[in-house]
């Protein structure tokens, strides 16, 4: 046998198999503990309606008003009140309490949204706390309507037949709280009788001046 038979015949050595290399695992640092207390979440049951959110409290307010207009805007603000179905729950016009009327309502700027346009207002009165019911229960006191008005006093009508015609007092029934006047602008004098609401003073100081 020949050299290079010999060599063709000598089993090849099998090739040594590398090692694998497992793969890199990165390191996941662990998360640090929050010590402080976190905050509860309320959860509700499905199918419940969320919370309702907490109703704006009743509060007594002063609008201004035009002096001498203060039943009219009243009368105004109720209505419109009615039609809009708002929060206005009651109404008041002190006699003693001139250009000014009191509502008892939820929210100011819902009030202010309730006046807006309304002839003889001037808004709503701002103050550092909102009025007590002790702060009026002076103006709550029941009065006479014609009280303050005298003979001779020069007033106008704010309602009525003669509605903004100026006329004299010439006589006052104050069991009836009714008045009688006479025209001023009127050729033929002739008296009329008017409630004590009706009428509004014009030149009261004048009078008593003289």
């Amino acid at each position: 046998m020949s050299a290079e038979e010999n060599k063709e015949s000598k089993p090849e050595e099998p090739k040594k198999e590398e090692p694998v290399k497992a793969p890199e695992v990165p390191k996941v640092e662990a998360p640090v503990e929050d010590d402080r207390p976190q905050p509860v979440k309320q959860s509700r049951p499905r199918g419940q309606d969320p919370l309702p959110e907490p109703e704006e409290p009743k509060e007594i307010f002063a609008v201004k008003t035009s002096i001498g207009h203060e039943k009219i805007v009243a009368d105004m603000i109720a209505a419109r009140a009615k039609k809009r179905d708002a929060d206005v729950y009651a109404i008041l016009s002190p006699q003693k309490l001139r250009g000014y009327v009191l509502v008892e309502g939820k929210g100011m700027e819902k009030l202010r949204t309730l006046i807006k346009g309304l002839p003889k207002v001037r808004g709503v009165v701002q103050g550092d706390k909102s009025i007590q019911l002790d702060d009026i229960l002076g103006q709550l006191e029941p009065t006479s309507t014609v009280e303050g008005i005298n003979e001779g006093d020069i007033v106008e009508l704010i309602s009525g037949p003669f509605k903004g015609e100026k006329a004299r007092v010439e006589q006052i029934d104050k069991s009836k709280e009714e008045i009688t006047v006479a025209l001023i602008e009127a050729i033929v004098k002739i008296p009329v009788t008017v409630k004590g609401e009706a009428v509004r003073i014009l030149e009261k100081e004048k009078e008593e001046e003289k």
